[in-house]
């Protein structure tokens, strides 16, 4: 018992070392500032931005798609599966216990060459009642090696489900926006049947009259015809949308509330943001890293196979032939056990299994370097289209403001007779599709602000976080109302 006692303290004390790698967050080659960030910023990247369009039908519809939404309640659940993994991983940790019961009855073979006490009947029960206790010495540091990789892979688990908000309330309102945008080129076109509906009937009334050629009753005819055409595609385009953002927002496909117009909206100004910054905001990059530290991990808890394993076991319980007496007179049974299990030769097993987690911890480490990468990328990207965006928006506006310029002095011109029915033709065919073209320019600069926001990460998760733990509760549909 003494040796025992003194092989566990011994044990206890050298238990600190783990065999294998500790984890170093590698060396980042980041640049010290964007390419194309701007010089005027907004106060700070973790503000809740999609609230700075100042349209309470989007908040509505974000807040109600972080609490109902499909791929953050499974993130959700990925995460407490992850979380019980850690338990059971790190278990052996700590002693186990555990109790045994048994009742049995036995009849010995007469010919048995071990005379049976004459206090023991044949044939004769059996009872047993045993608490038992076993704990392996993690000397080698193997099942904190595990339970260090199962931690990560919890943290890079609930990265995964920041990120997954990260990304929720991105596409709700890039689709919203987009919406918005496609709202406002419908409404642009059937404006413009409506204008060209009533200039064919007036044109058709100047031919009875001979005032006009058929020619051009026909040219206004087609007029009507080119905007008229555009409408169900783009009706087409917004029953898609609806549906895929009611599917974000935890629906079945339906209508889409609306709110303030695509020109209506307050433009967020663009975050600040330092390159290296992106390393401690972007939940993908820290799933990256996690998957790195877990994959670390794995080395070591390869190489402790190289080592032996040693366990402790005891039980310590009661026996007896007599129910009654099971716990009274000379039944105490008890026993303490030591063993020492050590690989000599394994065939490569062991090497092999080094090996895979060696190459595993590579790969996880080139995957990290180009997320990191890709999130510089990300955001260069976005900066540049929000830049060359917002400058092609002005262009649009200031060429649709010249259009219609152009087709009030060319109708004007025509109606005093000093100019052919070509000229206002040649105008209005201009102006139509510079009018929708300033629609989707207006949607993809908002959309920027958008992207810039998601590639830059930020604090602004962890409220969108918050907002989806609360639950469905607290986020009521708002009313549909007509576009």
């Amino acid at each position: 018992m003494r040796c025992i006692a003194v092989s566990v303290v011994l044990c206890a004390l050298v238990a600190g070392c783990m065999v294998g790698p500790d984890y170093h967050r590698p060396q980042v080659d980041a640049p010290k500032a964007f390419l194309y960030e701007p010089q005027a910023t907004a106060a700070s990247a973790n503000l809740e931005w999609w609230k700075e369009f100042d349209d309470p039908v989007l908040e509505q519809l974000i807040a109600e798609a972080l609490a109902n939404n499909r791929n953050v309640k499974i993130a959700a659940a990925n995460v407490q599966r992850a979380a019980g993994v850690v338990t059971s991983t790190r278990s052996p940790l700590f002693p186990q216990l555990n109790y045994q019961a048994t009742a049995a009855r036995v009849r010995f073979s007469d010919q048995d060459t071990i005379a049976l006490p004459s206090s023991i009947t044949n044939p004769t029960n059996a009872y047993q009642v045993f608490a038992g206790a076993s704990w392996e010495i993690d000397l080698w540091g193997r099942v904190r090696r595990l339970t260090e990789s199962a931690q990560a892979d919890l943290l890079a688990t609930e990265e995964a489900r920041r990120g997954a908000i990260l990304s929720l309330v991105a596409s709700v309102a890039t689709d919203y926006l987009r919406l918005r945008g496609l709202d406002e080129q419908l409404a642009m076109a059937e404006r413009s049947r409506s204008t060209y509906a009533e200039s064919l009937r007036l044109m058709e009334a100047k031919f009875k009259y001979g005032r006009v050629s058929q020619m051009n009753v026909e040219q206004a005819r087609a007029r009507l015809e080119t905007a008229a055409a555009q409408i169900p595609l783009i009706r087409r385009d917004i029953a898609l949308l609806e549906d895929a953002l009611s599917i974000l927002l935890g629906r079945n496909p339906g209508a889409i509330p609306r709110g303030k117009g695509i020109f209506e909206v307050t433009l967020p100004a663009v975050p600040p943001g330092v390159p290296s910054e992106l390393l401690e905001r972007r939940p993908d990059l820290l799933q990256s890293e996690q998957q790195l530290i877990a994959a670390n991990a794995q080395i070591g808890a390869a190489k402790a196979q190289y080592f032996p394993t040693i366990s402790l076991t005891g039980a310590l319980g009661n026996a007896s032939t007599d129910l009654n007496n099971l716990f009274s007179g000379p039944t105490r049974v008890w026993h303490f056990a030591g063993s020492v299990v050590g690989p000599i030769f394994a065939g490569g097993l062991i090497y092999g299994q080094v090996r895979q987690a060696e190459a595993g911890r590579d790969a996880a480490l080139l995957a990290y370097q180009q997320a990191i990468q890709q999130s510089f990328a990300d955001v260069d990207d976005a900066l540049l289209s929000h830049a060359e965006l917002a400058e092609q928006a002005a262009a649009q506006e200031r060429l649709v403001k010249a259009l219609q310029s152009y087709s009030q002095l060319a109708q004007a011109l025509y109606d005093g007779g000093r100019e052919s029915y070509t000229t206002v033709l040649q105008a209005e065919e201009q102006l139509f599709p510079a009018q929708l073209n300033w629609a989707a320019a207006r949607a993809a600069l908002s959309i920027t602000l958008v992207d810039i926001y998601k590639a830059m990460g930020g604090g602004w998760v962890d409220s969108a976080a918050k907002l989806s733990e609360a639950g469905p509760g607290n986020a009521s549909s708002p009313q549909v109302t007509s576009h």
